[in-house]
């Protein structure tokens, strides 16, 4: 392997919440790659559910037993986070059909900003397909019953942040 080339992937979104699907990515990505970087775009104008330590801590929670699972939180272009991290692999979840366009239009942006960084899309087992961060949020905000949709972190956190106890 060249020196310059990290063995390092990162795997970028707001995560706001985290998801099965997203977990799912993470343990199909860990069996491709010796390290996974999960980042947390700590996006200002957008308003989180969970501020973007709180995301990273639960990230962290939901990974304990994964030693190669980092979290950090970025803000700005991804390309200049991967410069920063020296990682050249983006990877990114592709649920559906309609994710294809606005993953393939980033990835080619990113190409073209940062040449030496590669997307590699991996897909969730089938029974994640159709979550989302939005359509949790919609659920919980309507009082409905998102277990099993979460990791047991991101349900306390829910639980706490709702007033509920299991």
């Amino acid at each position: 392997m060249s020196p310059h080339l990290q063995p390092l992937a990162v795997y970028p979104g707001s995560f706001d919440p985290l998801h099965m699907g997203h977990v799912d990515i993470v343990h199909r990505a860990v069996r491709l790659f010796p390290g996974v970087l999960v980042a947390v775009l700590a996006n200002t104008e957008k308003k989180p559910l969970f501020s973007a330590e709180e995301r990273v801590a639960l990230i962290q929670q939901t990974f304990l037993q994964y030693p190669q699972v980092k979290v950090t939180s970025f803000s700005g272009l991804l390309v200049d986070f991967m410069r920063v991290t020296g990682a050249r692999v983006v990877l990114r979840g592709m649920r559906v059909v309609s994710d294809f366009e606005y993953e393939f239009q980033m990835a080619l942006m990113n190409r073209r900003l940062c040449p030496e960084v590669e997307t590699v899309f991996l897909t969730p087992q089938e029974e994640f397909t159709y979550l989302s961060s939005r359509l949790i949020k919609e659920i919980w905000t309507l009082g409905g019953d998102i277990r099993g949709l979460v990791p047991p972190p991101v349900q306390a956190a829910l639980e706490q942040k709702r007033g509920t106890s299991p």
